[in-house]
């Protein structure tokens, strides 16, 4: 039963670090937790974004943005801090936005 447990988790650990996600182990009886980037304190049951866009909670973080990974070679990815978001536009011509035809995350 160890072993299946031990499989199960290692077959999850790919799909959250492609998503972008890790898990933060909780004491039981917390009542609140702090976030790991910021330092700021949260209750237990709350969610946040944090400054590196990630959306948290007591038990773990996600990022809150998908990153694009395929996009025509004449543009570029260039990510927001403000929005949170990848922009991707002509490398030429900031204002003419591109197609994105995948991304991971979120």
């Amino acid at each position: 039963m160890k072993y299946l447990a031990l499989a199960l988790l290692l077959c999850a650990l790919p799909s959250l670090s492609t998503a972008g996600c890790f898990v933060k182990p909780m004491k039981a009886g917390m009542t609140h937790c702090q976030d790991d980037v910021d330092k700021t304190w949260h209750p237990v049951g709350s969610s946040w974004r944090n400054s590196e866009c990630m959306d948290c909670s007591c038990s773990g973080c996600c990022a809150a943005y998908s990153t694009p990974t395929k996009f025509p070679d004449d543009c570029v990815a260039v990510f927001d801090q403000e929005a949170c978001v990848y922009r991707v536009h002509k490398k030429d011509d900031p204002t003419v936005e591109c197609p994105i035809y995948a991304a991971v995350g979120k």
